[in-house]
């Protein structure tokens, strides 16, 4: 097929007419005809119905006719193109974005770039819409745009209109609470939603991208704006200013608006707990040629801008076509890491996905028109500090309820997300085992007892390299002063706790289990422990109770480590059943997983937070699990790989106990299932 084909057949399909059309086309009719034949017959099907001396349109006349004029003006932007690179004319650049882009981010961009590249015209517009962008992208009005969102599967009706726009993330932003800086809440650093329902609010428009993404957000964490019913719908940055500052109303905006007032100290952002996590800038341009290996090059054609991206690059350090996996927080150089290579149920209504965010989940292909309630039960450990990645702060931000899959065989899903917290790991054990749980955190003893019980390891949460996150404390008067100090004595530990398998094992190793009697602890309260209370010699338990206990200088450590100094470590188990029915969700959960321990790195208020939430002094909390912007050491480092050579050496000292032969069937090809963990991570690289 020609272009000079395809323009006849347009001008035959206006006119419906061969006679016209060579009048139009200053043709004669013979010529049109035998265009129109060689045209049907590249395709192999007849474009026209002859009745008599009339003629209509095919079904795929119709359909060429529709698609024909873009064909068409592809052609003559690629012949414009190709002039203006041949005769040094490549020297104008349209940009394309949404207001708050417009007013927030993208000037310190284009005043950089005009000082850097005079010579270029360019010429910025702001659309309204996501979807008038990529109209403009598709007709080729503009050549690149900037927005806080980019279309998902559901946007719009027609998808395949927009196939040739491509979205990459070239910065992040966030969402606040911005109120007056006189209003009573402006000194908070930190707010929830779900305190603030009462309050008078001014929301964005539905339609722009901050109301589409409170929106999706509160249908994520089964709320709505009805919840509000003090709102008013501003439609401007202007207006809400206004009704912040006069009204003392609470707004919700971008961290791109109000820039001059938040540094006037005229208004004040404050942190909300249901919008934890950074949100994504996307740079929406016509899709480039691919390599073989199918990866986008990083060459593109428009110098213009080539040279913006490049800027962009270089100033907000993201590699647009290039993806980096999260980072974690470093380990201290001698770490042996590298040498060793009930909570109320939430109801969760169906909702779209949140696709704006950092992280972002994929979607499953399978369907179900059936409306289904699902269950998921979550067994956590919070007061014990290295695992609040896994449990408390995944529940406290919601993030669970944000990658739970929304597409396909869970569309119409509504999940009920039960949290159920245990101050030790045996009860979650006997939970997972009982089928009243279907994931839990558990310390490295429990996990692998779990095991026996028909779970799947998928993760870790925390380790410790040395060893030290469990130990023996003794009253200050002990006389008590080394391991072979306990021979017949009496020593209480939580039975089943990681605690207990660090006791067996150090015991064990020093032939000294035969002579120390093990009792359970379970009924003592470790706030209340002093030593005229304490039943028993010495007292085995991990961190950070151990550091609560002797936090008013009444105890003392027998036992600085394990004296093997075998790591330890905190991981995520799922039940088999479960883990092989829902995979997704075990998925979605590691995804949370994974953010929530990004949270805890990146946030300065993470430290205070937490502390709030378990009741624990700020220095327990980095003492135990590492904080980085704490001058605390941590026990813990958070981690989500599982080092499976760590998991071979706890079985092979405690499977060679008595009462613990089983753990030496444990076949680790089977219970270790780390190709999850893979796809969460995998989904979360940006």
């Amino acid at each position: 097929m020609e272009i000079y084909q395809l323009k006849v057949f347009l001008e035959v399909a206006r006119q419906l007419s061969f006679t016209e059309a060579a009048n139009a086309l200053n043709l004669t009719q013979p010529a049109v005809s035998a265009k129109i034949k060689s045209l049907e017959a590249s395709l192999g099907t007849d474009l026209f119905e002859r009745l008599g001396r009339k003629i209509e349109l095919t079904d795929v006349g119709q359909y060429l006719q529709e698609v024909g004029p873009g064909l068409i003006a592809l052609e003559s932007r690629l012949v414009q193109g190709v002039e203006e690179i041949k005769y040094g004319k490549s020297n104008q650049l349209k940009i394309g974005c949404t207001p708050n882009v417009a007013d927030g981010w993208l000037p310190k961009f284009l005043f950089a770039y005009r000082q850097k590249y005079p010579d270029i015209d360019l010429q910025c517009a702001p659309f309204q819409t996501v979807q008038e962008i990529y109209h403009a992208i598709s007709a080729g009005d503009i050549d690149v745009a900037f927005s806080e969102s980019k279309l998902s599967e559901s946007s719009v009706l027609n998808r395949d209109d927009f196939d040739n726009v491509e979205a990459v993330t070239v910065d992040t932003f966030q969402y606040y609470l911005v109120v007056a800086a006189d209003h009573r809440l402006a000194f908070r650093e930190w707010l929830s939603l779900r305190e603030l329902t009462e309050e008078i609010w001014a929301f964005p428009d539905d339609a722009t991208p901050d109301g589409s993404a409170l929106i999706s957000r509160l249908s994520e964490l089964g709320l709505q704006l009805s919840d509000f019913p003090n709102r008013e719908t501003v439609h401007s940055a202007s207006l809400m200013s206004t009704f912040l500052r006069q009204g003392h109303y609470l707004g919700f905006a971008s961290s791109f608006q109000f820039q001059s007032e938040l540094k006037a100290k005229l208004l004040t952002a404050i942190s909300l707990q249901e919008f934890p996590l950074d949100f994504e800038l996307f740079m929406l341009s016509a899709k480039h040629p691919k390599k073989r290996n199918h990866q986008v090059r990083e060459t593109i054609s428009n110098k213009p801008l080539r040279q913006l991206v490049k800027l962009i690059k270089d100033r907000t350090g993201y590699r647009p076509y290039q993806k980096k996996p999260l980072q974690t927080l470093e380990k201290p150089a001698d770490s042996k890491l590298q040498a060793m290579s009930d909570a109320p149920v939430q109801r969760v209504a169906p909702a779209q996905s949140f696709e704006r965010q950092t992280w972002t989940h994929g979607q499953s292909s399978a369907s179900n028109d059936r409306p289904e309630a699902l269950t998921i039960t979550i067994g956590t450990q919070n007061k014990t500090i290295q695992t609040v990645t896994a449990g408390l702060i995944i529940q406290r931000l919601g993030l669970l309820e944000h990658f739970l899959p929304r597409q396909g065989q869970y569309r119409n899903t509504t999940f009920n997300i039960r949290w159920k917290d245990f101050t030790s790991g045996a009860p979650i054990v006997d939970g997972l085992q009982s089928n009243q749980l279907n994931i839990g955190i558990l310390g490295d003893y429990p996990l692998l007892l779990s095991g026996v019980a028909k779970t799947r390891l998928v993760s870790f949460v925390a380790s410790n390299p040395d060893g030290a996150g469990n130990t023996v404390i003794v009253p200050n008067r002990s006389s008590l002063t080394s391991l072979d100090d306990l021979r017949n004595r009496v020593i209480a530990v939580p039975f089943a706790s990681a605690a207990h398998g660090m006791i067996m094992r150090t015991l064990s190793k020093a032939a000294l289990l035969p002579e120390v009697t093990l009792t359970s602890i379970d009924n003592l309260n470790i706030r209340r422990l002093t030593p005229r209370s304490l039943q028993a010699d010495g007292y085995a338990y991990f961190a950070p109770l151990h550091d609560i206990a002797s936090h008013k200088g009444q105890f003392r450590r027998l036992l600085e480590s394990d004296v093997e100094q075998l790591p330890t470590f905190h991981g995520v188990v799922v039940q088999d059943v479960f883990a092989d029915k829902h995979p997704e969700l075990v998925i979605a959960y590691l995804k949370a997983l994974i953010a929530a321990q990004h949270w805890y790195k990146t946030t300065p208020s993470a430290l205070s937070l937490v502390s709030n939430w378990v009741g624990l002094k700020p220095e327990i909390v980095a003492k135990t699990l590492a904080y980085q912007h704490s001058d605390e050491t941590g026990l813990f480092f958070p981690e989500t790989q599982i080092r499976t050579d760590w998991v071979e050496a706890h079985i092979q000292q405690l499977s060679a106990i008595a009462g613990n032969e089983a753990l030496g069937e444990l076949g680790l090809d089977t219970w270790i299932q780390s190709e999850l963990l893979d796809k969460a991570k995998a989904s979360l690289a940006v």
